[in-house]
């Protein structure tokens, strides 16, 4: 064949494929965008309601992520026999085969046991042992299931952060919010389906990543949403143009993305037209949402909430306003959890900022039925080690550990008031049934209404599913 000919051949194949009336491109955009081409409501809808695979006892999620990892020991795992073998070296038997970050702050000498230096009281019900650092908190504990000993894959921040959120240390893959809303859609026609807030004095370890949408269409991506202002940056009209001439400007993008998506058959020009019809309806929902003069002066001072202000206790309320208005997936990230040289002030200082807030979230959904329908989940990327960690002195601190930690849920679908999973007498490993990060993933996406198993996405020649080949419901903590 001439290179004439195989010009042709490509031009060829390349005018039937991407230009005919009949071409796949259409084909496709029709599959997407159902029979009628110019629904308009169609095209800009994938987050629209989707049936569950199973039936579902929570609608909506919120996930306090405490990124650094917090330390168990300090604040709701005590355990007497840390305490009395406190400065003693930790038993060569339990560390063989055992890697940890900052080895070689072990390598220096052998590391010694360490026990907590906070007071530690029984309260609720069921006496759950709390520590001096979570009095708020302390005070709900009929109202939440502790989960122990889990264990994670990697003992590095960044990694570890995203094994939590995706199932894999691999960053690329899509979150857990982009699963569920990929999955069940989002309730809410005027606001994200997955929303992400913010607090600390940084943003974490991973970034984007941790709240993407990976190989799932960019329409289910977690957005980052500010405390004060505009949620989002630039949603606000310039000056001069007006909401007629903003929504004439919006339909007219509209149909020149449709007129795109029939021509290549491109789903992400569906995500596209979404985003634009989004942040219109936005620009009248989203400073509605932030602002927080129709609350009552109670409800503030619950939270201890400052109007304008980019705290946690801000982003809690403002996780309450965004479940109640239908969003489906609502994460929160506050950082500064590491706490290698210093369990007393630094671990103090983040503990008193989430510890109000946190137990008046979930206490505020109660009083509003709606911690019934919201499963809210508190809890880092991996524990810390029953060993201690000295790089000042007078100071300890605690290393990464991967193999037995705790995190807390309450509300939608599991039993309140309940411990699941159990530690050793050191805390150093898990007692009884062993519960990995992928089980408790497969629980909350179970817990929504969604079949772990069921819920996949073809990539590169294989289905991938957040728990990857792994993971079971963890059947004790559901109610």
């Amino acid at each position: 064949m001439t290179l004439d000919q195989r010009r042709l051949l490509l031009e060829t194949r390349r005018h039937f494929f991407g230009r005919c009336g009949v071409g796949l491109g259409k084909i496709a955009l029709a599959s997407l965008l159902g029979d009628s081409l110019p629904a308009a409501s169609k095209a800009s809808d994938p987050m629209a309601p989707k049936p569950p695979h199973v039936p579902a006892k929570a609608k909506s999620v919120i996930y306090l992520f405490m990124a650094g990892a917090p330390s168990q020991f300090e604040l709701f795992d005590y355990k007497p026999k840390l305490q009395e073998f406190d400065g003693k070296v930790a038993p060569e038997s339990i560390l063989n085969g055992k890697r940890f970050a900052f080895m070689d702050t072990f390598a220096k000498e052998p590391p010694k046991l360490l026990g907590t230096r906070r007071e530690f009281k029984q309260c609720g019900p069921a006496g759950a042992w709390m520590s001096d650092l979570l009095p708020n908190i302390a005070s709900i504990t009929g109202d939440i299931t502790f989960v122990s000993g889990i264990a994670t894959d990697n003992f590095n921040h960044g990694p570890a952060k995203c094994f939590v959120n995706t199932g894999s240390i691999r960053f690329g893959r899509p979150s857990i919010g982009a699963w569920v809303t990929y999955g069940i859609g989002s309730e809410s026609r005027d606001l994200p389906g997955f929303v992400v807030l913010q607090s600390g004095p940084r943003g974490p370890r991973g970034g984007a990543a941790l709240w993407g949408s990976g190989f799932l269409p960019t329409a289910y991506q977690g957005v980052p949403f500010r405390s004060g202002g505009d949620p989002i940056l630039d949603l606000s009209n310039p000056k001069g143009v007006s909401s007629r001439t903003q929504q004439q400007t919006i339909e007219a993008i509209r149909d020149l993305n449709m007129l795109k998506a029939a021509d290549t058959g491109d789903p992400e020009i569906a995500t596209r037209i979404a985003a634009y019809e989004m942040a219109y309806q936005m620009q009248t929902s989203g400073p509605e949402l932030i602002d927080f003069s129709k609350e009552s002066r109670q409800t503030l001072e619950m939270y201890g909430a400052e109007p304008g202000k980019a705290t946690y206790a801000n982003n809690c309320l403002l996780a309450r306003r965004l479940v109640e208005r239908g969003v489906r997936f609502v994460q929160l990230y506050h950082t500064d959890w590491d706490h290698h040289a210093d369990l007393g002030q630094p671990l103090e200082q983040v503990a008193r900022e989430v510890d109000r807030p946190t137990a008046a979230l979930i206490r505020d959904l109660k009083q509003r039925g709606l911690l019934d329908d919201t499963l809210v989940i508190w809890g880092g990327e991996f524990g810390r080690t029953p060993m201690g960690e000295v790089r000042e002195e007078g100071k300890a601190g605690r290393n990464h550990h991967i193999d037995a930690y705790t995190i807390f849920m309450a509300g939608g679908g599991v039993r309140p008031g309940v411990r699941v999973g159990e530690t050793d007498e050191l805390g150093f490993s898990p007692a009884g049934d062993p519960i990995h990060v992928h089980d408790v993933q497969a629980t909350v996406l179970h817990v929504l209404g969604l079949d772990h198993t069921k819920l996949t996405f073809k990539f590169q020649g294989r289905d991938f599913r957040l728990t990857d080949v792994a993971g079971n419901v963890i059947q004790k903590l559901l109610s």
